[in-house]
């Protein structure tokens, strides 16, 4: 069975994350899955609006650390974590979420690149990046702290504090926070009303809104690509993800 389904729902391309036993966490086969998705669907004419959505009680967990572990970033010109966060970076169409349970790393910070995000009741995000000795992906480091401030977002990126989907409302992250059993109903009706709109229109608004910040956020994009590759190879990574492996709590007093 494939941990990655897509289809279509009238001109809503509905992508779902299907690896629920897991927690939905992410493996590179999976990433590779998800870019596609976001392209055939914009690249597909009779889609005008993506629907991320998950299967089971968690949104994702992340990256599957020993997936992470045995297929590691060296030697890969676009791994395919970053080739599916630039998808949906640069995705001209509307871009919907819907989120529950677990949202870890990548499962919060690519809402940041939709357009429209709904949060069930209950719903934890969390980005324990520094945790494992790397820095934040998906430009987060840029559009974080413009939605809603330095100090929040360090908070949030270097303490890694848990974040509820109240207070995820509370700063902008979400667009509504729904009982988990509205949740789907909530996003997909949403998409559909993206869908009716002028199409022509409908595009050139979201150019428009974000285009101010394309470059900083392409910048972004970019840099923390290459901080996150040097972050790999560091003592503290190793550190980190070796304490995962033996279930122990990492020690980086050593490291400067």
């Amino acid at each position: 069975m494939s941990h990655i389904q897509c289809e279509r729902d009238a001109a809503v391309q509905c992508i779902a994350i299907n690896r629920p036993e897991k927690k939905n966490a992410l493996t590179a086969e999976m990433y590779d899955a998800l870019g596609d998705a976001v392209e055939q669907g914009e690249a597909d004419p009779a889609v005008r609006v993506l629907l991320l959505h998950a299967i089971g009680a968690d949104f994702t967990g992340g990256n599957d650390l020993l997936d992470f572990l045995q297929k590691p970033w060296a030697g890969q010109p676009i791994p395919p974590a970053v080739r599916f966060i630039h998808a949906v970076a640069q995705a001209k169409k509307p871009v919907v979420a819907a989120v529950q349970g677990l949202a870890v790393g990548v499962g919060v910070t690519i809402l940041l690149h939709c357009d429209l995000v709904y949060a069930a009741e209950g719903t934890k995000f969390m980005m324990p990046f520094i945790d494992l000795g790397i820095v934040p992906e998906a430009a987060s480091t840029v559009l974080l702290p413009a939605l809603i401030g330095h100090q929040r977002s360090a908070e949030l990126l270097m303490l890694g504090a848990p974040l509820t989907a109240r207070h995820a409302y509370d700063l902008g992250l979400v667009n509504a926070v729904v009982a988990p059993d509205a949740l789907y109903a909530t996003a997909s009706q949403a998409a559909q009303k993206l869908a009716e709109k002028p199409f022509g229109a409908l595009l050139a608004c979201k150019r428009l809104m974000k285009q101010a910040n394309h470059a900083e956020v392409a910048r972004a994009l970019r840099e923390e690509v290459e901080e996150i590759k040097i972050r790999l190879d560091s003592p503290e990574t190793k550190e980190a993800l070796t304490a995962f492996l033996e279930k122990r709590k990492p020690d980086f007093s050593k490291f400067r």
